[in-house]
């Protein structure tokens, strides 16, 4: 039996299993929370609007290829979007789009969506998890979102659509003719393509489900052939370990996956709680600090260099990916939100000036998950105030509700449509789910010409 079809195997058979309450609730709370993500960014943002003017030209119909694009774009571009720390991919941006865009075909319950979200999800989580990638080693070079998101964004929407078993371990060998998501996009500064990488992967799922569905077979052995997926990507074959680890049915490594609370790379995460609580512990700041120290092992150390790019991005995204400015923006301006971390940052007088201050110290050390944060802010009075705390994620159904709410009015929207959102998130699980993509339409809202 090859790796693609135990995984095949193991999709039938979450088919016909009942989702845990448990993970049925972490399911809708991440949905949610990217619902209202995708709103707040197709309402508000330019990248949105370029990617919407490409794909859904007016008069033109819509297909399901391009609905996943579109959809994983409006939930990735804010990143803003969920994550598992130590498999280090974003699952619901992939994998909700592609759950909807294969919904968009067919009558499809939300017992089905929520399932096939579920168990896209935790494939992905498990693909990552078992590299636990670090700043170096096999994985760290790659958007394991993108190039682990193509095989479990084909598994979701093969979920949706009905595919049989020898269908879906096609649509495993398809995405694997599709693989990609090389880092540079983030490594490199001056872009803001990286904000779209997902789509590629919701995009190139969905198509290799319909090529499955239609009748072609992919290559079975693509996951562990002599050519297979990852002795060519990640330069060996999984082990015993990590194979056992990605067929196990007995664990749920999806429920590990948390909602960001503000919008930025989630390794940003810890230094950007730190500078807000320095901002809250010392406002106002009645003198200049002179120097700001930021220590940073080796995965974070990548979102440092190089390290004047860093301090002055030229985009928003290259902002939010970077350690060095998120720092100075906290500092000045306390926690990040949809509406103070804009383009107007990028030329905010008090955050370029607090950002030369920066100075980062590698530590040499890395570790799976969220590196931890120190900061210290050396004052003219020659005191020092710092902060050395490990990252605790807040209370999800608190962040769900502030994030829901906030995301919403961001989009401008009235308390009757966050009402109507909330409504669809609470509909009866043997009704049609297709409601969701009338909330996060994927129709031209007026007349765009190519970009």
């Amino acid at each position: 039996m090859t790796l693609s079809g135990d995984i095949a195997n193991w999709l039938i058979d979450q088919r016909f299993r009942a989702l845990p309450p448990a993970n049925l609730l972490h399911t809708v709370q991440h949905v949610g929370d990217q619902l209202a993500i995708a709103i707040a960014a197709r309402e508000t943002s330019a990248l949105a609007n370029q990617v919407r003017s490409c794909f859904l030209l007016p008069g033109q119909p819509v297909n399901s290829t391009a609905t996943a694009f579109v959809l994983s774009a409006y939930t990735h571009i804010l990143d803003f979007d969920d994550i598992h720390d130590v498999g280090r991919v974003h699952p619901a941006c992939v994998i909700m789009p592609a759950a909807l865009a294969a919904a968009s075909m067919q009558p499809t319950t939300y017992e089905t969506f929520f399932k096939a979200v579920s168990t896209g999800s935790e494939l992905l989580c498990r693909l990552g998890l078992a590299w636990k990638p670090m700043g170096t080693g096999p994985g760290s070079d790659w958007f394991l979102t993108q190039l682990l998101g193509y095989f479990a964004a084909a598994a979701t929407a093969g979920m949706v659509l009905g595919l049989d078993r020898d269908q879906l371990q096609s649509a495993l060998g398809l995405a694997y003719m599709q693989a990609a998501g090389g880092k540079e996009a983030g490594f490199g500064t001056g872009g803001n393509a990286r904000s779209i990488y997902s789509s590629f992967a919701a995009m190139g799922g969905m198509q290799a489900a319909l090529l499955a569905r239609s009748g072609l077979v992919g290559p079975p052995t693509s996951l562990d052939g002599l050519a297979g997926f990852f002795p060519l990507y990640f330069g060996r074959h999984l082990n015993a370990e990590q194979r056992d680890l990605v067929l196990d049915r007995s664990i749920q490594t999806w429920l590990d996956t948390q909602m960001k609370p503000w919008p930025s790379c989630r390794h940003s995460h810890p230094f950007v709680r730190g500078a807000s609580a320095l901002h809250a512990k010392c406002r106002p700041w009645l003198t200049m600090p002179t120097r700001v120290v930021v220590r940073v092992n080796l995965s974070a150390a990548k979102l440092c260099v190089p390290i004047e790019d860093r301090r002055r991005p030229q985009t928003l995204q290259d902002a939010k990916y970077s350690i060095p400015f998120m720092v100075a923006f906290c500092l000045v301006h306390g926690e990040p939100s949809l509406a103070n971390l804009s383009d107007a940052t990028l030329t905010d007088a008090d955050v370029l000036t607090m950002a030369k201050l920066v100075d980062i110290e590698p530590t040499g050390g890395d570790e799976p998950g969220l590196p931890h944060a120190c900061i210290e802010v050396l004052m003219r009075d020659g005191s020092c105030i710092r902060f050395d705390e490990p990252y605790v994620a807040p209370d999800p159904t608190a962040l769900l509700e502030r994030k829901f709410a906030s995301c919403l009015a961001f989009a401008g929207l009235s308390g009757d449509d966050v009402d109507a959102a909330r409504r669809v998130l609470r509909a009866d699980q043997n009704t049609d789910c297709r409601d969701l993509l009338e909330l996060i339409s994927v129709k031209p809202r007026m007349a765009v010409a190519p970009a």
